[in-house]
């Protein structure tokens, strides 16, 4: 059931229940974070692996110091210039994070999500929330309220709509574990934005197994629809005897099925675009989506990033 009834999504999570969430990213599967039954749901009504940590989301620094053990002098500059924003911290969590929403790890994912129904909700709640994407683990993540229908709503009781998300790619994640910050997870942070406050940063993304947060698997964020990326105008020909789904940044290629990300060639409306853009070609009647990277600056890397880990001849 989709509603924009904050207070049912409250009553629903206060009770152990699971509820879809907007967030300025994506949609989240939220419960209570503390609750250890509930965030089990989670993992069974995702399919997702134990393995892989989950992100807890609250509504303010002061609430993130109540979870943590400390934070460091980095992390703070950078909650305190940009949250609430497409930003996670990780950090050493204290005990009453249950080792489930680490899986096992020291450190917990929190972030302060950049959406008034987000915060509305987490400011009414006495405990955070864990919510990974509200899709089935390794598929594309959901953007509104009917894509989390589409592929959830029969498993969990509520939706809570908020929209269309504003970002449309999932957060940057950022560790502190070195002198040199590291990101884990490029997403709608920019690595340049992060780097004019706290100097440089290392960045490792991708995990095979056992990845220290979330989004770090190697292969993720993939359509049904079988993704190939490289060069569209050479694929066309080797693949011509196909029907093909073109996905590209800007260009028309002037094809059928074709979605331009951005015919301005603007990196934040084609990172808003993206997963909805590989949703609908789940829909269209093709053996291929033949897809290009964009330029890699800004967010054009997480971008890059999500179609990289959805390309199937890797």
């Amino acid at each position: 059931m989709i509603g924009k009834d904050i207070k049912f999504a409250k009553k629903l999570l206060e009770e152990g229940k699971l509820v879809a969430i907007p967030t300025e990213t994506v949609y989240g599967l939220a419960a209570n974070a503390l609750d250890i039954q509930a965030v089990i749901q989670i993992f069974e009504v995702k399919n997702r692996p134990t393995f892989d940590p989950l992100i807890v989301h609250t509504h303010s620094l002061e609430k993130i110091k109540d979870l943590v053990l400390n934070i460091p002098k980095k992390a703070i500059l950078l909650a305190e210039k940009l949250m609430p924003a497409p930003l996670t911290l990780l950090l050493p969590k204290k005990n009453i994070i249950p080792d489930l929403v680490t899986s096992g790890l020291p450190d917990v994912a929190i972030r302060i999500p950049n959406h008034q129904i987000a915060l509305e909700l987490l400011k009414n709640l006495d405990f955070p929330l864990a919510a990974p994407s509200a899709n089935p683990f390794g598929y594309v993540s959901p953007t509104s309220a009917i894509h989390v229908e589409q592929q959830l709503g029969h498993k969990i009781p509520y939706i809570l709509d908020g929209g269309n998300c504003e970002i449309g790619i999932e957060s940057t994640i950022i560790g502190f574990q070195t002198d040199i910050p590291t990101v884990y997870r490029m997403g709608g942070i920019s690595i340049e934005i992060i780097e004019k406050i706290i100097g440089k940063v290392q960045i490792q993304t991708h995990s095979s197994s056992n990845p220290k947060a979330a989004g770090m698997l190697e292969s993720h964020y993939a359509p049904k629809k079988q993704l190939i990326l490289g060069n569209i105008e050479e694929m066309l020909d080797i693949y011509k005897d196909h029907k093909l789904g073109i996905l590209s940044f800007q260009k028309d290629f002037q094809q059928k099925n074709q979605i331009i990300l951005s015919k301005k060639g603007n990196l934040a409306q084609a990172a808003q675009h993206l997963f909805a853009a590989l949703r609908t070609f789940d829909s269209f009647d093709i053996d291929f989506i033949l897809a290009e990277l964009v330029p890699d600056l800004d967010l054009g890397r997480a971008i890059n990033d999500r179609l990289k880990r959805a390309n199937w001849k890797k």
